[in-house]
């Protein structure tokens, strides 16, 4: 750890290596606190890059011995983290033995220690943690690889590809050697050495092969597993049957660890997960749980192509696989859902997937983009690429490949992926690659101007506003186009927007669409694409005045601003024919009624909202699913971004008013869901049997917050009679986020049920990290999070526990978070700095619930700059806390 200043690193900088490496064999005496690595590599002069030294990093390890053709080097260099050798001819044999302490490594980067077992983590880079090695994506090996371990404590020695030998050794030893058919990077270099058990199956591909299927965790959670499984075959025929990629290895492993940074790493055919999204049972696990479970093994499984056999030349191109795999495991997610719900209910499945995927969109990655960490997609500049595992690469990469595939039609984004491995499997690429090679398979498509979204950062504004000609039966749509300012980017150029556009007519139904210099009507949807800063778009042919529905789907990751004034957002809440846009009005609708509250322009809901909110309530032709996201509050920290200056206390006090009102008003609607929307029979994960548990759930959410009697027995009863989680803790849920004196029962209820279960004691913490004040002399929440640290379920040294506590607190429960007085800072200071001593990328992600700060209003600026500059100072702090916090303070 340092706390000089941090290096910046420029893409623009991009060299290749001298020398690359084409075989690796390593060998692994794997002990807890002394485990000796021995890497033999072939090093070979690159015929593509200018002649120089062969360049090896290392870090937190110590080096026993180093070799070149069995000899000492005659001229080697070490500059800190860097070794360089000279060398002549074109291939030679390094040889280098590390001695590393896996028992001490907290950072959970490298090879560490969770559970008496040994675990790796090796992206971004923590392969130079575990050897000296060229530890870059665009160094691609084959790898050989051969662990010995005591044979008692690590009966299971996994690693990357297929089995080859395995046997006893002396001293109750033994070993187990693997070998990797594929070249890969070293940050998809994985080993598992521990105590565990496996679920197997085995299944076939689409050529006929039969592969083994497996998925390892502790003994006692093999009846966990089943759900993970099922979402691992799922994935592999899902790849076959939509982009025709089959499983190249003869089995495909995922291990669950209890102690990991990230939610999954996709390393080739060894996926090491986070126990958080493999285990799922009915008992211990919510409809949300199972849905991130299907999610993230689809997102691992399609990186063995969209990742591994093509990977980044890079870690600037770090979108190129993982914008493009978000892309395909929420198109997988939505597919599975509409299946399941059979075809009445595809399309409701499909929006509400798609209204989840915007939500996160919007409450974590637009936040970012007005920040100072604001960065495109392919950042141009890093100081530590842990950083830049952000929702601006992923969740808007994810948007703009959605946005290609909406340009190019389903069966020219198809071309372009098949194009895309014809040309570059087993190669290290870039995202001009893939960008160039779409344009390419579709007749030379012109994506030139559409490149702009790789570089540009900032979430664009686009004003739309309308005139209707009621002489010509015309409405003139006008589209314009702004991006503002980010640091570093001051002007920004207008980009390729793809707006899909329907228009209601007075009765309510879609108009068939017809523009100026057409001959006939088309579609009710039209795709218009915005390329300049201002467009004028004219439908013709029409009989009466239209209602626009704008940016249906959310075609593009933007702002929409739009004039609507109550009549007519409740008009598109009652019929608008676009799933997404209908929820969309009624957030508008929303955030416009719960802004005006805490701004102080309205004591009061207003009627012709709560009429609205009760007709969408009431339509039972919508799907459950549905009308649970549509009737939810738009999301607090996306709120917060839509005030300016923003007043978490205010805001907080609106929501609360706004959430108790709606329990009131429409108490009778709310215990009539309630009622009227029970599942029957044993627990199942089904797309239908899960909206009406959420729709239910957010029942008993309004009217406890409403303070009904009625609702706060329901959610009791429903709490003591729950047959499984998904029930049992939306009842308590909505006990805690209420005045009821029954809360504190519950929470010692469920500790009690749950004591023996990490994943669950998460939704515990979590629980009450996030748990507003509902009374006057309410609990703060930083007492309960301060209590909470010292129980014996929660450790800093686990990331999950960490998460669910303290980001919790500071990322999801910003009216207690920023207190009048400075005290949650303060708190905040000293769990950064805590945790950077220990795990400086659970720190840095800790340290991102204040960079925003000068969004907020003047007061709380004033109390958040003396916390920042006391961790800027703080003695060692990591790259990783500099860099954010550095930013933050010169926005």
């Amino acid at each position: 750890m340092q706390n000089d200043q941090p290096q910046t690193i420029q893409r623009a900088d991009y060299q290749p290596l001298s020398w690359t490496v084409d075989t690796v064999d390593l060998h692994f005496a794997l002990d807890a606190g002394a485990t000796v690595v021995t890497n033999r590599m072939r090093c070979v002069r690159n015929p593509d890059a200018a002649p120089g030294p062969i360049r090896l990093w290392g870090e937190a390890m110590e080096r026993l011995e180093l070799t070149v053709d069995g000899a000492q080097p005659v001229a080697l260099r070490e500059t800190g983290a860097l070794l360089e050798i000279d060398a002549a001819g074109e291939s030679v044999m390094v040889e280098v033995r590390t001695r590393v302490d896996p028992r001490a490594n907290t950072t959970l980067s490298g090879l560490y220690l969770s559970s008496g077992g040994f675990f790796t983590q090796c992206e971004a880079e923590g392969f130079r943690r575990i050897t000296w090695f060229p530890d870059r994506p665009d160094v691609m090996a084959r790898y050989t690889v051969t662990l010995e371990a005591d044979r008692e404590a690590c009966p299971v020695l996994l690693s990357n590809g297929n089995l080859v030998g395995q046997g006893e050794l002396p001293n109750g030893r033994h070993y187990a050697k693997w070998e990797d058919p594929f070249p890969k990077p070293s940050y998809l270099f994985a080993l598992v050495a521990a105590r565990l058990v496996a679920l197997e199956r085995k299944v076939r591909t689409l050529s006929g092969r039969e592969v083994l299927l497996q998925v390892w965790v502790e003994e006692g959670n093999l009846d966990r597993c089943e759900h993970a499984m099922e979402a691992l075959v799922n994935s592999m025929r899902w790849d076959e049957e939509t982009f025709g990629l089959e499983l190249d290895l003869d089995r495909f492993m995922i291990v669950a660890v209890a102690d990991f940074n990230m939610g999954a790493m996709e390393n080739k055919g060894l996926n090491i997960f986070n126990t958080k999204f493999v285990l799922a049972k009915p008992d211990t696990a919510t409809d949300v749980d199972y849905e991130n479970v299907e999610s993230v093994v689809a997102h691992e499984y399609f990186h063995n192509w969209t990742g591994n056999r093509v990977t980044c030349r890079d870690w600037f191109q770090l979108t190129l696989k993982e914008g493009l795999t978000v892309f395909r495991d929420q198109q997988f997610s939505a597919d599975m859902l509409a299946r399941a719900a059979g075809p009445e209910g595809a399309a409701s499945a499909r929006a509400v997937k798609r209204i989840d995927d915007v939500r996160v969109l919007r409450a974590a990655q637009f936040p970012e983009d007005g920040g100072p960490m604001a960065h495109p997609i392919r950042p141009d500049s890093y100081q530590e690429i842990n950083n830049f595992y952000t929702a601006t690469v992923y969740e808007k990469g994810a948007e703009v490949i959605r946005m290609l595939h909406t340009l190019l039609g389903q069966e020219g984004f198809r071309n372009g992926m098949d194009l895309y491995f014809s040309y570059f499997d087993g190669q290290a690429v870039t995202c001009d690659d893939f960008v160039e090679v779409m344009s390419e398979a579709n007749n030379g498509f012109d994506l030139d101007q559409f490149m702009r979204w790789y570089s540009q950062a900032g979430t664009p504004r686009v004003k739309a506003s309308g005139t209707w000609n009621a002489a010509d039966g015309c409405y003139a749509l006008t589209l314009s186009q702004h991006t503002p300012a980010t640091p570093g980017q001051p002007d920004k150029l207008p980009l390729v927007i793809p707006v899909a556009v329907g228009l209601i007519g007075p009765d309510g139904r879609d108009l068939p669409l017809r523009l100026e210099g057409e001959t006939q009507a088309g579609a009710t949807t039209r795709v218009l694409k915005l390329t300049e800063e201002a467009q004028v778009f004219r439908f013709i042919g029409l009989a009466a005045e239209p209602v626009p529905s704008l940016l249906r789907g959310f075609s593009a990751p933007v702002i929409l601003e739009l004039d609507e004034d109550d009549a007519r957002l409740a008009f598109r809440m009652a019929h608008d024919a676009d799933p997404f846009n209908r929820w969309d009005a009624a957030q508008r609708y929303a955030e416009r009624v719960v802004l005006a509250m805490a701004g102080g322009a309205s004591a009061g809901l207003p009627q012709a909202f709560v009429n609205a909110f009760r007709a969408l309530l009431a339509d039972t032709r919508l799907d459950p699913a549905f009308r649970a996201q549509a009737l939810a509050l738009p999301a607090e920290p996306y709120l917060l971004e839509r005030m300016s200056p923003a007043d978490p206390g205010a805001l907080r006090t609106a929501l609360i008013a706004v959430m108790g009102a709606l329990g009131r008003e429409l108490a009778g609607d709310w215990l009539r869901v309630v009622d009227g929307m029970q599942v029957s029979g044993p627990y199942r994960y089904h797309p239908g049997d899960a909206g009406k548990r959420a729709l239910v759930n957010l029942a008993l959410r309004y009217l406890c917050a409403g303070g009904q009697p009625s609702g706060l027995a329901l959610a009791e009863a429903r709490f003591a009679a729950a047959t499984n989680m998904t029930e049992r803790f939306g009842a308590l849920a909505a006990l805690v986020q209420s005045s009821s004196p029954a809360r504190g029962a519950a929470l010692l209820a469920f500790h009690a049920r749950y004591r023996n279960d990490a994943l669950v004691l998460d939704k515990w913490f979590a629980l009450q990290a996030g748990a507003w004040r509902w009374e006057e002399g309410g609990e703060p929440a930083l007492d309960r999070v301060r209590v909470l640290l010292s129980d014996p379920a929660f450790s800093l040294a686990n990331p999950n526990k960490v998460y669910a506590l303290l980001g919790t607190y500071f990322r999801a429960n910003p009216g207690e978070f920023h207190l009048a007085d400075g005290s949650g800072y303060a708190f905040w200071a000293d769990q950064v700095i805590a945790l950077d001593a220990r795990n400086p990328q659970v720190a840095a992600r800790m340290a991102r619930a204040l960079e925003n700060w000068r969004h907020y209003a003047p007061a709380l600026q004033a109390r958040i700059r003396p916390q920042l500059e006391r961790v800027l100072a703080s003695p060692g702090l990591s790259p990783d806390v500099a860099e954010i916090v550095g930013k933050a303070l010169q926005q």
